[in-house]
């Protein structure tokens, strides 16, 4: 059977379409190089056989072949497992990374290692104390005004740790709410990312109904959801509407769940992007960041309150920290779960029990500074309330209301009556005769006191965790060394990972230099083969036209 004369030309002519667009995509590729996002794109392609399908399946030279090939699409190389991969790793990086940026805060004016702080001030006090040792110093107003020096030193760092404490907690919640800032917090971000998902989607969709590929846009909405996956954990998931679900052809749409904990043990999803369903704003949800119900700590035990996309419905599910009271939902990752978790803590907690807290926060510190402000003005006043017969004499107060209850790091102070001399160190008011030795030896066991409830008068009540006052505020500055120490190493193990699984999915989907200049040469010798190939088919149509039936004449 001869076959039709312009056939094999149409055969090359396809080969030249096919390898000359391998080589456009080649182009695309290469200088795309460096483009964020960007994915490597191929052609893909099959065989052209125009004649009917049973011809499959038999021999002999009625089969039809060699028609060429066809260009199906131009499509992207993704591993979608390789994508969960690094989504699911981008949670927990972003967890220790936003993580160690409030670690690094408190360190900053809680870190006793590096900065003569607290634990100083007590040393300072002590060693003033051991004057005591000799009465004659003890009786010099210049003791006294030595020891109120020191302790006054005391009070400042308290009070300026407990100030820094409270700006560290009012920019984490800034860094989630992001008012009174000129950055985005977390709340902008989500909701940005989110709305411009629910807009590529219908986009995408749009254009694929009508044969565009659409895969620049889908490039920048892989882009949003690497960078959705640092805030919160994601799952990403394919299906076709539901009018056209058995339509092979049809585009998928791109759904988003979000995948958080039911009181902390069921796993739940709630979706925050719902394909193309709905109408106008309803294919995406959003994020709000609320304060906790404290009036006067309005930042402890914020929430993030996540609504599912209005199509799909599901709600509004409440995200809160790690140590919040009750049963509460969390996630497993993502940065504005560590903001959470240094934001929360249970009031009605010890301020000494360090296993109950899952994560030390900013309350934790606050609880422990409080508790030590607290403890040391009860020992130290008590202790000078004896020394004058039994008369109220507080060196240390609240400043507030100058009273001795209610103290806390933040409003601890020195006694004005003990600055114009209305109060004395352990003398009695009618009798200037009496000595303070006593009291000031008795400060000066105090200090060496480890304290626990149950200790002897006029120690009774205080409770340090059995430590003494310089070895409790230790203790609490090694847990954040310890914390941050912990983090650093995590942080440094995420990355490693996740850096990682990008190699891997650049291996796949990035652009290589060698590999693309390597495709390039093989598509020009396709291209030139099938340049030939038409070439040759010229000349057997010449022969056939111009040769043939000239025999014989």
């Amino acid at each position: 059977m001869v076959r039709a004369t312009f056939a094999g030309f149409s055969t090359a002519l396809s080969a030249l379409q096919a390898n000359q667009k391998r080589l456009d995509i080649t182009g695309q590729n290469l200088s795309n190089m460096n483009t964020v996002g960007y994915t490597r794109q191929t052609l893909e392609t099959s065989s052209l056989n125009y004649s009917n399908p049973i011809s499959h399946y038999m021999n002999g030279s009625e089969i039809m072949v060699g028609y060429g090939v066809s260009m199906d699409k131009v499509s992207q190389i993704r591993d979608p497992f390789l994508d969960a991969q690094y989504r699911s790793q981008m949670e927990k990086s972003g967890y220790t990374d936003a993580m160690q940026t409030s670690l690094d805060a408190l360190s900053r004016f809680m870190d006793e290692g590096n900065v003569s702080g607290i634990r100083q001030a007590f040393d300072n006090i002590q060693s003033t104390l051991n004057q005591a040792q000799d009465p004659a110093k003890v009786n010099d107003e210049v003791f006294e005004s030595e020891l109120r020096l020191r302790m006054q030193e005391l009070t400042n760092l308290l009070n300026r740790a407990a100030q820094k404490l409270g700006e560290a907690e009012k920019q984490e919640f800034e860094r989630l709410d992001g008012e009174g800032t000129n950055q985005n917090g977390a709340e902008q971000a989500v909701n940005d990312i989110l709305k411009r998902i629910g807009e590529l989607n219908r986009q995408i969709k749009h254009n694929q109904v009508f044969g565009q590929q659409s895969l620049e846009l889908m490039d920048e909405r892989n882009v949003l959801l690497d960078e959705l996956s640092s805030y919160v954990p994601i799952e990403v998931r394919y299906k076709k509407d539901d009018l056209h679900k058995d339509d092979k052809d049809w585009p998928d749409d791109l759904y988003v769940d979000m995948v958080y904990y039911e009181n902390g043990t069921t796993r739940k999803t709630l979706t925050l992007v719902s394909g193309t369903e709905g109408s106008a704003e309803q294919n995406y949800g959003k994020l709000e960041i609320k304060e906790g119900a404290d009036a006067d700590h309005p930042y402890r035990n914020a929430t993030a309150e996540f609504t599912a996309a209005g199509a799909a419905g599901g709600g509004t599910v409440p995200i809160a920290g790690a140590n919040t009271a009750g049963n509460a939902n969390g996630f497993e990752g993502g940065s504005i779960q560590a903001s959470l978790d240094m934001l929360s803590g249970d009031p009605a907690q010890a301020p000494v029990d360090i296993e109950k807290a899952k994560v030390h926060g900013y309350q934790y510190y606050t609880n422990h500074l409080d508790n030590l402000a607290q403890s040391f003005a009860d020992v130290m006043n008590k202790l000078n309330k004896k020394g004058n017969d039994g008369k109220d004499a507080p060196l240390l107060v609240n400043r507030t209301d100058s009273g001795v209850t209610g103290i806390t790091a933040a409003n601890i102070g020195i006694n004005s009556q003990w600055t114009d001399g209305q109060v004395k160190l352990g003398k009695g008011f009618k009798d200037e005769d009496n000595n303070a030795n006593d009291t000031a030896l008795a400060m000066l066991r105090a200090m060496s006191v480890s304290y626990t409830p149950g200790n002897a008068v006029p120690y009774d009540g205080i409770d340090l965790a059995n430590k003494t006052f310089a070895a409790y505020i230790s203790n609490v500055t090694t847990v954040l060394a310890t914390d941050s120490s912990h983090n650093q190493a995590s942080l440094k193990n995420n990355v490693t990972i996740l850096n990682g699984i990008q190699n891997s999915r650049d291996a796949v989907s990035g652009i290589s230099l060698d590999e693309e200049a390597s495709n390039m040469m093989t598509y020009l010798a396709a291209y030139n083969a099938a340049s030939r190939l038409m070439t040759t088919l010229d000349e057997a149509l010449n022969t056939l036209i111009n040769n043939t039936g000239l025999v014989g004449r």
